[in-house]
């Protein structure tokens, strides 16, 4: 049987991470075999079908607001950085460069795996320093430390961490049946495993019950973790979860669900092949999402 995280994205990196609580020096970026991902707004710039460029054809690209090292790609320092967005505009027309948005890139399957779980840090990285130069605790501006592992606060002392938004999606299962719901946001036809956020204080287990019920009414017994996958719109961490639940009676809160309801395997297959009689269509494999209902499919959750 095939890796069934294989296609998932974002999950599967070879950097070995810088940390803030590590004590070697940072490196230059002329270092030998250095190389650097650059984000122009939302959008990668790629030369060819890499995101890895040598940091004198990212010099072409202007000036960087933000430059991050993330860590070592087999034995060379990475960094990232953060360039205007519109920069992305002006590449349109040069043959070595283009660029495109995380998200389509781990859809098209044309750049290598590690790289989209490296290119996954360094857009929640700079994402977050974008959102936090001034320190939560006295509005003093902050400066960059550790790489950018860390922002310091030289007024009050305070250490700022980048932060991660765990949130749970969950396959809720009842007998030979899997319950899907419709975002209002999804693409027609499409549906999906439920999800939210974690609330300060609440275990994973009780964060699948809470919104199962606050969702479609239904109240969840056993809780099983499955697999995680980062997601960094901006910076989440995905919690895959199959739960059994004990009723069948759907009550859908019209403010997150445009429809939820029960589907057996065959329709699930369906879906996935993309042959649902109702042209329903379940999330593409990149998706945790995808993951889970696979695994229902399979008898595998």
């Amino acid at each position: 049987m095939s890796d069934p995280l294989a296609q998932l994205g974002y999950v599967h990196s070879r950097l070995v991470r810088h940390s803030a609580e590590s004590a070697a020096a940072i490196p230059d970026l002329d270092a030998p075999g250095a190389c650097i991902v650059v984000l122009a707004g939302d959008r990668v710039v790629l030369a060819g079908e890499t995101a890895l460029l040598a940091p004198d054809t990212a010099t072409r690209l202007g000036t960087r607001s933000l430059t991050l090292f993330l860590g070592r790609l087999d034995g060379h320092p990475v960094f990232a950085a953060a360039v205007p967005a519109e920069v992305a505009e002006g590449l349109e027309a040069d043959p070595e460069f283009r660029t495109n948005d995380l998200r389509s890139l781990a859809g098209e399957g044309r750049i290598a795996p590690h790289e989209l779980g490296l290119l996954a840090t360094a857009k929640s990285l700079l994402g977050w320093h974008a959102r936090h130069g001034f320190c939560a605790n006295c509005g003093t501006p902050t400066t960059l430390a550790a790489g950018g592992y860390r922002r310091e606060c030289a007024a009050c002392g305070t250490h700022h961490f980048p932060r991660t938004d765990p949130v749970v999606i969950m396959l809720i299962t009842r007998g030979d049946a899997c319950l899907l719901g419709r975002s209002p946001r999804f693409n027609e036809g499409m549906y999906s495993c439920l999800a939210g956020f974690l609330e300060p204080g609440e275990t994973v287990e009780d964060a699948v019950r809470r919104e199962t019920f606050e969702e479609v009414g239904l109240t969840i017994g056993a809780v099983r973790y499955h697999a995680s996958q980062p997601w960094p719109f901006p910076s989440s961490l995905m919690i895959g979860c199959v739960a059994e639940s004990l009723d069948d009676i759907i009550t859908i809160d019209p403010e997150e669900l445009a429809d939820a309801r029960w589907f057996s395997r065959a329709d699930v297959t369906a879906m996935l092949d993309g042959r649902h009689p109702e042209g329903l269509t379940a999330p593409p494999p990149l998706a945790i999402a995808h993951l889970l209902v696979r695994a229902f499919v399979e008898g595998r959750a």
